[in-house]
């Protein structure tokens, strides 16, 4: 049984910064990829980042530039530092973890004030 449980959300005013955090009940290593998806409400559960078992790393365009994801092996925790946040970044967002299997956390709310 795989656990992620998501941390760091929270209400944050535009521009500002944030990190989330995703500690896993197991190495991380252990997964192809682990990433970050958000759903906002009314709509689909979209990809954010990824990140490979090489380090390789993968983000949405909407992201890009602005949003980092990192990982931590020591701790089993993978990371998603949000820059200069906007007002459409609000939703709930969530740990994903893959192997031939899809492993989901709770989610975390992030909340941005314009």
């Amino acid at each position: 049984q795989v656990q992620l449980v998501e941390s760091g959300g929270g209400l944050v005013q535009a521009g500002k910064s944030l990190r989330l955090s995703c500690v896993c009940s197991r190495s991380i290593f252990g997964f192809n990829i682990m990433g970050w998806y958000r759903q906002a409400p009314g709509k689909q559960r979209e990809f954010i980042a990824a990140i490979t078992t090489a380090g390789s790393t993968n983000y949405a365009d909407s992201v890009k530039g602005r949003f980092t994801i990192s990982r931590d092996g020591a701790k089993n925790t993978v990371y998603l530092q949000m820059n200069s946040v906007r007002a459409e970044d609000t939703a709930v967002y969530y740990c994903n973890a893959q192997t031939p299997s899809n492993f989901w956390g709770q989610g975390t709310q992030v909340t941005v004030s314009s």
